[in-house]
């Protein structure tokens, strides 16, 4: 499916794919400060596309087509097997049943999927890439939430925001720099001296529990704390709202090791540890960070399939 037209095309694509729909299903509301529920669906229309989106959107749409395997995965039903298996960690851990927020990670991905996860109620997505995001938010329905969750230069702090909105873009997750942290602040600040209703950009920090070299993210301990409180002081129009990590495989000391950081962020920021989010736990071990205390989790290839990078341009 092209990018450009993506809405017109979404609506024939609704008529025709076959998707077994979930009767019921539950979209995890935002857990963040200002969040009063599940956003209400809107009716897709055409979207305006502006010159600089175009050459977003076709850079995006030649690296990131459908393949056979993709046109295979169910996913209608991969999204209610992850969502069921979420309810049961958090019922056995004596969690509330709701308490988890799913974001549905779907780098490379092409735009036919992400549609059908919506049609299944998934409102929460994750990309690694802001030329990606970008592409793909300007034709997705107004009402999704959007989180960047990979490596974000800070020369594409403002287009980010700017492309996206305040509106849609829920959070950055991958914040680990005072520098990052100025650009977007900047960013923000611009895209709110041209309207009247004044927002925040909510923002996680990366810790890098697993002390890899290969990992970005603070190092446990004063480090992230100290980096909390220069944002709270220089960055006004930042909210932070939680802490993020990747983790070693099968390391669940990891898990700790963020829940450890919160409190301590939580101390700085003069907060309840519960008030801020912990967005840890992917495809493979998703069920263990709920029982650890994850907020949020990312899942991807479980819900979309495995990923072809070959063909991608970031």
């Amino acid at each position: 499916m092209a990018i450009i037209g993506g809405r017109r095309a979404f609506a024939a694509y609704a008529t025709t794919i076959s998707v077994r729909a979930t009767a019921a299903f539950s979209v995890y509301p935002s857990l963040s400060p200002g969040a009063t529920g599940p956003a209400v669906v809107r009716p897709l229309g055409q979207t305006t596309v502006f010159p600089h989106q175009r050459t977003i959107a076709s850079n995006f749409a030649m690296s990131s087509t459908s393949s056979d395997a993709d046109t295979k995965v169910d996913i209608a039903s991969n999204i209610s097997l992850v969502r069921q298996r979420m309810e049961d960690a958090m019922s056995s851990n004596d969690r509330p049943a709701g308490s988890v927020r799913l974001v549905a990670v779907s780098k490379t991905k092409p735009l036919e999927l992400l549609q059908a996860a919506y049609e299944s109620g998934q409102r929460y997505f994750g990309e690694n890439y802001a030329q990606e995001l970008m592409a793909k938010s300007t034709e997705m329905p107004d009402d999704v939430s959007w989180h960047f969750i990979g490596p974000l230069q800070s020369n594409k702090a403002a287009p980010l925001v700017k492309t996206v909105g305040l509106d849609k873009l829920a959070c950055i997750e991958t914040v680990s720099t005072l520098k990052l942290s100025a650009k977007l602040n900047r960013a923000v600040e611009t895209l709110n001296e041209d309207t009247e209703e004044k927002k925040k950009l909510g923002i996680y920090l990366q810790v890098n529990t697993s002390g890899e070299e290969s990992k970005s993210g603070l190092t446990p301990g004063g480090e992230v704390s100290d980096l909390a409180k220069q944002i709270t002081e220089e960055c006004a129009w930042l909210s932070i709202d939680g802490l993020m990590t990747i983790g070693a495989p099968g390391d669940y000391s990891c898990f700790d090791s963020l829940v450890q950081c919160r409190e301590e962020v939580a101390t700085v920021l003069g907060k309840e540890p519960k008030d801020l989010e912990l967005s840890m736990g992917m495809s493979g071990d998703f069920e263990v960070a709920i029982a650890k205390g994850a907020t949020s989790v990312r899942v991807g290839s479980t819900i979309f399939g495995e990923r072809d990078y070959s063909n991608l341009k970031k």
